[in-house]
């Protein structure tokens, strides 16, 4: 029986072309690889033989994503995870499939066009690429990623040497990232800024969706569910593609000046008049959530909630009384709160088809709390921030469409179109309005209840980026 991509995928009880679809998906993809401990090797291929031959040996290594769900059951029923290999991932670009001679490559025209993501730097609103760093600045061939949970830093050591003992004179390693989880006392997953990431994610496997529903008096208002050809498609160069798939992959490394940002938290607090432990709800107002995860549109005030909560809209809070419509989480997921270009309604269903599978890492060492009592001028203002990773099956309608018509639109939301409402507070790139409106007072009505104050200054900075194609592990072992 045919895969069918219009819904999620039951994993457990998969067979036939399910079953062979998953054998030969990469990890990671369907369902995020623990990688606590985070290596990419980026590479480029100067004799075509041997860039071959190390894809073919590098997959060899990697798992696939059948055999990374058996580890997570095993894992749930006790089996501790040093029991387990690590995580390895191997995305290729189109030059990289040029350099090793093979004619058919995935025809997403984001991924194929020269240069790829570089191609693309005008409508992202990206910075020269002369400002990247080295590395980023030529092509690219293939990346490879290696992770590992905390308690197994010493073989996600040893996986990356065994990954370099395959180079040759013919592969060479241009550049190379480390990341590592940062954590709150709760032990969720934070990035640099404080506050709690990685949540709010499409889920592509039915146990995963009955999971985040669980225990929320049946799901709700939030449908996490999602098609599998919101994430995967064919693989043409595989020997089977009507079984054998992949994901476009995309690669940001975005450094983040956590002493700017902190200071434009503090800015907005004093502009609006915040006191005490409202001056929180500042920096909620700029994100979308408090630092430990409580969407603001949800409460005024953290709440300590277990698991972080995602199961809401926007549909109480539709002229943004309570959360800002450029706050981060808004702007880049509006769930039905869009609008629709000339004003009225938008399309839920238009939103969610642009979202996309977010695998990031944080990078970078500090001295100071993410979440102390710290001054903005002791926090880090470089050095710090976030590997960006995503899969997505479209490159244009999922991961450039989410930043150029929404992160960097001054005009998105859709809901005043003679009003500009500003770029996403952390990810926006470009022009910014010359102020933002936030509201004063937690779910106050009323125009004089939403004060100007300053756009918060450009926090965030490219340093370098591509786009990959994650091929099946049966195209892996052809070469």
């Amino acid at each position: 029986m045919p895969i069918n991509l219009t819904e999620p995928l039951a994993w457990g009880t998969a067979s036939g072309d399910a079953e062979t679809f998953l054998d030969n998906l990469q990890a990671n993809i369907l369902k995020g690889h623990v990688r606590d401990h985070l290596t990419l090797l980026f590479v480029r291929f100067d004799d075509a033989a041997e860039g071959a031959t190390f894809l073919r040996e590098v997959g060899a290594l990697a798992k696939s994503a059948r055999r990374h769900l058996d580890e997570v059951q095993a894992f749930k029923t006790g089996v501790p995870l040093s029991d387990v290999a690590s995580y390895v991932g191997l995305g290729v670009t189109a030059a990289g499939y040029a350099a090793i001679g093979v004619p058919t490559v995935p025809g997403d025209p984001r991924f194929a066009q020269p240069g790829g993501m570089k191609a693309s730097r005008p409508a992202l609103h990206d910075p020269p690429v002369s400002t990247w760093e080295p590395g980023y600045r030529d092509d690219l061939h293939a990346v490879v990623l290696v992770g590992d949970a905390e308690s197994a830093e010493g073989r996600q050591i040893m996986t990356v040497q065994a990954v370099l003992d395959l180079v040759t004179d013919g592969v060479v390693v241009v550049c190379q990232e480390s990341g590592h989880s940062l954590v709150n006392g709760d032990g969720h997953g934070i990035e640099h800024f404080g506050y709690v990431d990685g949540r709010s994610q499409p889920l592509f496997l039915v146990e995963d969706v009955a999971g985040e529903t669980e225990g929320a008096d049946g799901a709700t208002v939030w449908d996490p569910a999602f098609p599998l050809d919101q994430l995967v498609v064919a693989d043409p160069a595989a020997p089977d593609p009507g079984v054998h798939f992949g994901s476009y992959f995309v690669f940001r490394k975005l450094e983040q000046n956590v002493s700017l940002f902190k200071q434009a938290e503090r800015d907005l607090a004093d502009k609006l008049g915040l006191e005490g432990e409202d001056r929180e709800r500042a920096g909620a107002m700029l994100i979308g959530r408090f630092e430990d995860g409580t969407p603001v549109t949800l409460q005024s005030a953290a709440g300590a909630h277990e698991p972080v909560m995602n199961d809401f809209t926007y549909d109480s809070d539709v002229t943004g009384s309570k959360c800002p419509h450029l706050a981060h989480i808004r702007t880049t997921n509006p769930r039905g709160s869009g609008g629709a270009p000339g004003g009225g309604p938008g399309d839920p269903a238009f939103e969610r088809s642009h979202l996309m599978a977010r695998r990031g890492q944080t990078y970078g060492h500090r001295s100071d709390d993410p979440n102390g009592e710290v001054e903005p001028e002791d926090r880090p203002s470089g050095g710090v921030g976030l590997l960006f990773m995503a899969y997505n099956a479209d490159l244009g309608n999922q991961f450039e469409f989410t930043q150029a018509a929404w992160a960097n639109n001054p005009a998105f939301p859709f809901t005043s179109p003679t009003q500009p409402v500003g770029l996403d507070q952390v990810i926006g790139q470009g022009p910014r309005p010359d102020d933002l409106h936030c509201p004063v007072s937690w779910g106050g009505g009323g125009g004089d209840n939403l004060a100007p104050a300053a756009q918060a200054p450009q926090s965030v900075t490219l340093k370098g980026g591509q786009y990959f194609f994650m091929p099946s592990l049966a195209f892996l072992a052809s070469l």
